[in-house]
């Protein structure tokens, strides 16, 4: 099982595969995730500070290019748990003011996901 280091929480073993997104949320952290885990709103994002994956979603890509957040921030929402990570949840429910974090996140990566590695899509 990985374990998964969530800054001012605490670290937890996590499932195997899991989303980020779900992993962070299953761990009591109250993490937005307004579009329902689609790459579409950037309120999943989170900060590594160990571990973060050497791929990523092309829809994660397209979407913190359009926010110019690339190299700032990765979506939690586009990355499986399936080693060792450690991460700052950026936006949370409790902070922002939401009445609720936003509709439930699929257990799959959606939109379906084309995976490649980071540096192959660094100014494409």
């Amino acid at each position: 099982m990985p374990k998964l280091t969530i800054v001012g929480f605490g670290t937890y073993d996590v499932e195997d595969g899991r989303r980020l997104v779900k992993a962070i949320k299953g761990c009591g952290v109250d993490i937005g995730h307004r579009c329902g885990g689609i790459a579409k709103c950037t309120t999943c994002r989170v900060e590594f500070s160990e571990g973060e994956p050497g791929q990523m979603t092309r829809a994660e890509y397209d979407k913190l290019m359009e926010r110019e957040l690339l190299g700032e921030v990765r979506l939690s929402c586009q990355i499986v748990c399936d080693h060792d990570m450690a991460v700052k949840a950026r936006m949370l429910q409790s902070e922002m003011g939401w009445s609720d974090p936003g509709p439930e996140p699929e257990d799959d990566v959606m939109p379906e996901a084309r995976w490649f590695p980071k540096e192959d899509l660094v100014g494409k």
